[in-house]
């Protein structure tokens, strides 16, 4: 299996396909296997690049705390060393956030990003901020990670025809690193591009479910503050965009990419 070591810590990764790099980067808790039916209809066109993210899916954990910027670096040494520079990048929810930190803090400048389901400043303004993360973090400690796979499946596939989906994600779920986990859920409450959004002249589309954890209008505010991005919204979807309605969200990419 395809192995890269960056700051010490060994990546799992893999690809398919021969053309453009077109890379995708999973969310929290998740990893590469996620983007399968991505895979399978870009492989055609484009040399389609996954990388499980430290901490998640088949790669080390690696020392703590970790950071989004880690992360965006792990991805930045991940390209150059494969020559895959510049490339398409898609990123969901936490991997959104890489791939938007990726083309405001590296000198790794992405051919373009499509940014799914995510937003540009999760840091914790309020009381209810607090107690919503505090909350999240002390159900893990105490259910663990299946429990917590559980509880979450019931809201990212609600209907009853996705039985399959949430068995799915159960299993995989219940594999995760506990420690790594709460190590990224740290980051991702740490971290903010809002500052920097206005810098990232990537061509950029964002993904917006119509029933995402975050409103529309939060996707329409950094599309409005960054100089070359657009927003596409799904109606009936919820988080887990790629994996509910593969159908429809690779044909939105396929026509992004086209433009580019």
């Amino acid at each position: 299996m395809p192995y890269l070591r960056v700051d010490g810590t060994r990546l799992y990764w893999n690809q398919r396909g021969v053309g453009p790099p077109l890379l995708f980067v999973h969310g929290l808790g998740s990893s590469g296997r996620d983007w399968a039916a991505q895979v399978d209809h870009f492989a055609d066109h484009y040399r389609v690049l996954r990388i499980d993210l430290r901490g998640h899916g088949r790669s080390e954990r690696g020392d703590g705390p970790y950071a989004i910027a880690q992360f965006a670096r792990d991805v930045a040494v991940f390209l150059r060393k494969q020559g895959a520079v510049p490339a398409h990048v898609v990123g969901l929810s936490m991997g959104g956030m890489v791939a938007l930190e990726l083309a405001a803090g590296t000198q790794v400048l992405p051919r373009s990003l499509v940014v799914v389901n995510s937003v540009a400043d999760m840091r914790l303004r309020s009381w209810h901020d607090v107690w919503v993360y505090c909350s999240r973090r002390l159900t893990v400690q105490l259910l663990g990670m299946r429990r917590v796979g559980h509880l979450l499946a019931q809201k990212l596939f609600v209907k009853p025809s996705q039985e399959d989906l949430r068995r799915k994600f159960v299993r995989r779920w219940a594999r995760n690193d506990k420690r790594a986990y709460l190590w990224a859920m740290d980051a991702i409450m740490r971290w903010s591009v809002a500052d920097r959004l206005g810098r990232i002249g990537t061509p950029t589309l964002l993904v917006s479910s119509d029933a995402d954890y975050t409103p529309v209008a939060a996707k329409k505010r950094i599309v409005q503050r960054m100089p070359d991005a657009e927003l596409a919204v799904v109606e009936d979807a919820r988080h887990a965009l790629p994996v509910e309605r593969p159908d429809t969200f690779n044909t939105i990419v396929d026509d992004f990419l086209a433009c580019g």
